[in-house]
């Protein structure tokens, strides 16, 4: 869970906002094992999610949102993750090959504002 918060709170997040675009029709497959499967793994490994958000322009694209104290937590966060067997075993062939591309943008939010509860 997440909120907005008013300007000025002492906790600060670290917040990757990441854009998917999956091959073409593969949308409603990739995002039924993503939220059945990945999100709850992210969640356990200290990565909650926000999201999904569906593009409205492309219909093979969705958009959300990881958050992180820090970059030393979001790199011991990721290793536990990607190295895991979850994702060594099962996501990654499952889930890379549907993807056309993704891009990642890592933001700070200086004033506070965004709270992952």
């Amino acid at each position: 869970m997440w909120a907005v918060r008013e300007r000025g709170h002492d906790s600060k997040v670290i917040v990757e906002m990441r854009t998917y675009k999956v091959k073409p029709g593969l949308r409603p497959e990739f995002l039924k094992v993503f939220e059945a499967v990945s999100v709850p793994a992210h969640a356990d490994s200290g990565m909650p999610i926000v999201g999904p958000f569906l593009s409205i322009e492309d219909p093979d694209v969705f958009f959300f949102m990881r958050g992180f104290p820090d970059l030393q937590s979001r790199d011991s966060s990721k290793r536990r993750f990607y190295e895991g067997p979850l994702w060594k075993d099962e996501l990654e062939g499952l889930l890379m090959p549907m993807l056309d591309r993704y891009d990642v943008v890592l933001v700070d939010d200086p004033n506070g504002r965004i709270c992952w509860e």
